[in-house]
């Protein structure tokens, strides 16, 4: 507890985001880069979950005129998962570290504002939190249907992508649990509204779990007969570049293909809308310690998932912001966008 509280009222130096932090902590921590940081960073509260908590996204991006780009990226969405906004955390701390100085990320926070959840499913990552029988709770804390003893819903079986249908149980004990019907918790209708409202807007839909060292890409349902190669192109180099920090193996695929089927995700909803490029980020480790992963292992964990983020993040900005004047460029950028659409419409659900 001393720890922790130390680290609270020192959050400016490095070191600090190398533990892990309570809800309550979290909540404060928002509210500290949203005061030091004003015209850059905001807070908008979204939606709510089923316990009455704000669901809240940090919005970063310079002032501009004009509508401009979004990055979505969600941490949490799996309660036991504390790496996941842990690093949402760290992403935040190292845009806002290096903007000023860095005329990369000066530029993209020109054309693009991140929306960032820290922590999407707060209700069950305050109850993993509780104490040692409830540390890996993954779902949500929503009452039961009628006749069953046991809450919650996987909230990532309940998007509107194939819901219910592969990867899932009707058993609302069960982990992987798909809820009573599609969008019927809180907090995947909050992502869904808030999204759908900007989709047109959105480059780039990240959704960052653990644990198994993955890049993910669309889709999990394993009949969609063709697998978008542009997004499996942008994420071998997100894992290339993930490797060259600390030397750890990422592996990309489909689910079906490196993982398991599933159905109802919020990456494969998002790409089905529209969305030209969806990632879910599967960090560290592959076992060892799962979802108690030590906090010696934060920042290493944090700096090569930064460096993948950001290779996916400097090519979605590229392919939109091209170099005035680079025909090439251009060019390059109209042959993906063909290529991302055909991907989407060719898909064939069996």
């Amino acid at each position: 507890k001393n720890k922790s509280d130390h680290c609270v009222r020192k959050w400016k130096n490095h070191s600090d985001y190398c533990v892990l932090y309570s809800p309550h902590q979290i909540t404060a921590w928002m509210e500290m880069v949203v005061k030091e940081n004003p015209g850059v960073v905001s807070a908008e509260v979204y939606g709510r979950t089923f316990e009455n908590k704000n669901i809240t996204a940090l919005k970063i991006g310079l002032n501009s005129t004009s509508s401009k780009k979004v990055i979505w990226m969600d941490c949490g969405i799996h309660a036991r998962e504390w790496i996941a906004p842990a690093f949402c955390q760290w992403f935040v701390k190292e845009i806002l570290r290096t903007y000023k100085s860095d005329e990369r990320m000066h530029t993209i926070l020109n054309n693009v504002d991140f929306y960032i959840t820290p922590v999407l499913n707060m209700d069950g990552y305050m109850y993993s939190w509780q104490n040692e029988s409830t540390r890996l709770w993954r779902k949500s804390r929503s009452a039961p249907p009628a006749g069953c003893n046991c809450n919650g819903t996987d909230l990532n079986r309940n998007f509107n992508a194939n819901w219910g249908m592969i990867g899932v149980s009707k058993d609302c004990c069960s982990d992987i649990y798909c809820g009573s019907k599609v969008l019927s918790e809180s907090e995947a209708d909050a992502v869904t509204s808030f999204v759908q409202s900007m989709k047109e807007r959105v480059l780039c839909f990240l959704t960052i779990h653990s644990h198994g060292q993955l890049i993910l890409v669309p889709y999990g349902y394993p009949e969609i007969q063709r697998v978008c190669h542009p997004q499996m192109q942008v994420a071998q180099k997100a894992s290339e570049a993930i490797k060259s920090v600390h030397g750890m193996e990422y592996t990309v695929g489909t689910p079906p293909m490196v993982l398991y089927p599933n159905s109802g995700s919020s990456r494969d909803w998002a790409r089905l809308i529209g969305i030209p490029f969806s990632f879910t980020f599967e960090l560290r480790d592959k076992g060892e310690f799962g979802f108690k992963l030590p906090e010696d292992q934060i920042q290493p964990t944090c700096e090569e998932a930064y460096e993948g983020a950001r290779s996916i993040i400097n090519y979605v900005h590229d392919k939109n912001f091209p170099v005035k004047g680079g025909s090439v460029a251009a060019a390059t950028a109209a042959f993906w966008t063909t290529l991302l659409a055909s991907c989407l419409t060719s898909a064939t659900f069996l």
